[in-house]
């Protein structure tokens, strides 16, 4: 079949590789129909994430249709047409019974590696290196899923696949750091980044009763989808100072949420902490990039909530730990417990409260998808969210 294998820190490639094959009795074989690029794929292109290896498959926006069933699978069957939710989960772990899918204790088979880095292994997860499992993700024309009576979720509508192919990741993701931020009916919500998660979250926090939510940006096409698709204010960081812009849209108070959706390569406009960051990792002294969850820091009113679904892969410092702890913050993060929230989201959208289509900018073949990661690193050709078909 062919695949997005990487080769090494910004050089990714289609390559001819093995079609998967069922390895466990909860396995099944899904032929993929439509996969997305996300920006947490960029921290793997732009060489962010440790455990990367020669030849991994990328990738954990899919979908398609089960062409494979092992024999232990009781709730799909061939034909089905399912999203694959970027997070493995067992299912039956201490976590999984309690919704925390993302920290299923079963589904990492590198767990101890996870466990020396961190102190204890999350989830196994597709196409993410394998610090979290070195599972073949889902740029590729088949996906081997396990545990698939735990994560897929069966499509019965017609609804095309950009409708539902983000249910797999960044809608979930978006849902989960709107009801992280503990958004209170007419609460004035910042969120920092205005691509994919960004504008999920965005889209998230209306729908949980935000009374007013600005975008903080740079790039200009994100700011129109913030401002048009999103319906959210924004502030412009490369021509507006961040914290006296808020400060003047909320009387003084400050944001009463917080999101941070843009992680580990964040920039800003020349200020001295990003000035540092960019130095300490080019000389590898440093791993991430934390402006944004500095600023989200310092701007946040007090006794507010700050919520962090931009990815995080190593040691941050320079954090103003004492404004956070002094202003009374809480600070609220992880990877997204999808399987939590699949069904829910998908009702709403068959309900038309709201299309996740909307922030496509780009389908193309899978075949163009090594061009088309550097385009949506890059920024360029006003590219927001790209949907892959094989």
């Amino acid at each position: 079949m062919k695949a997005l294998v990487w080769h090494g820190k910004g050089d990714v490639r289609i390559d001819t590789v093995p079609d998967p094959k069922l390895e466990n009795p909860t396995d099944v074989i899904v032929k993929i129909t439509a996969m997305a690029i996300c920006g947490s794929d960029l921290h793997l292109l732009d060489g962010y994430q440790p455990t990367m290896k020669k030849g991994d498959i990328l990738g954990h926006e899919p979908m398609g249709i089960v062409v494979e069933v092992g024999k232990g699978v009781k709730k799909l069957k061939k034909g089905d047409r399912v999203v694959v939710p970027f997070v493995i989960a067992c299912g039956e772990c201490f976590f999984c019974t309690r919704g925390f899918y993302a920290a299923c204790d079963r589904s990492n088979p590198n767990k101890e590696m996870a466990d020396k880095m961190m102190g204890h292994s999350p989830a196994g997860l597709f196409g993410f290196s394998h610090l979290v499992g070195g599972y073949a993700g889902g740029q590729a024309e088949y996906l081997r899923v396990p545990y698939a009576d735990v994560g897929p979720q069966k499509i019965e509508s017609d609804l095309p696949d950009e409708k539902v192919l983000f249910l797999s990741d960044i809608f979930p993701t978006g849902w989960m750091a709107a009801e992280r931020a503990e958004i209170e009916m007419g609460d004035t919500v910042a969120v920092w980044g205005g691509g994919p998660v960004g504008q999920m979250a965005i889209q998230s926090a209306w729908l949980q009763g935000a009374g007013r939510v600005i975008c903080i940006e740079r790039v200009p096409e994100r700011l129109e989808m913030a401002r048009t698709y999103g319906r959210a204010e924004v502030i412009n960081f490369d021509e507006e100072h961040v914290y006296e812009r808020l400060q003047e849209m909320t009387s003084g108070i400050g944001p009463d949420r917080c999101i941070d959706a843009v992680g580990c390569e964040a920039h800003s406009h020349g200020s001295v902490d990003a000035v540092l960051d960019k130095v300490k990792k080019t000389i590898k002294l440093g791993t991430d990039r934390a402006h944004v969850l500095r600023e989200a820091i310092y701007n946040c009113r007090k006794a507010g909530t700050i919520s962090v679904p931009g990815v995080y892969v190593g040691l941050v410092d320079k954090v103003p730990f004492g404004a956070a702890m002094n202003k009374g913050l809480s600070i609220r993060m992880g990877q997204t417990h999808v399987q939590k929230y699949t069904a829910k989201l998908l009702g709403m959208i068959e309900a038309g409260q709201i299309d996740p289509a909307g922030i496509i900018t780009h389908t193309r073949p899978l075949e163009e998808a090594p061009e088309l990661y550097k385009t949506f690193r890059d920024k360029k050709d006003g590219c927001v969210k790209v949907v892959l078909q094989p």
